[in-house]
């Protein structure tokens, strides 16, 4: 969370600046923080679906 927040301070001064990047810099950069996100929200719901089935199976033998 607290990465987020610097990475968020951090584009917040390169916009504000006069000097700043150009715009096809940024939508890269955007593209690149997305492309990220996907590849862990990947990993993430695999480890989730991995997790529910663990406790789907425990759940079905104490209920059998």
């Amino acid at each position: 969370m607290i990465g987020m927040y610097k990475l968020h301070m951090r584009l917040q001064i390169l916009i504000g600046s006069e000097e700043g990047q150009d715009l096809v810099e940024y939508a890269l950069l955007i593209a690149m923080i997305a492309f990220g996100a996907t590849a862990g929200m990947k990993s993430l719901a695999t480890g989730l679906n991995t997790a529910f089935k663990g406790i789907s199976t425990t759940l079905g033998t104490y209920v059998t």
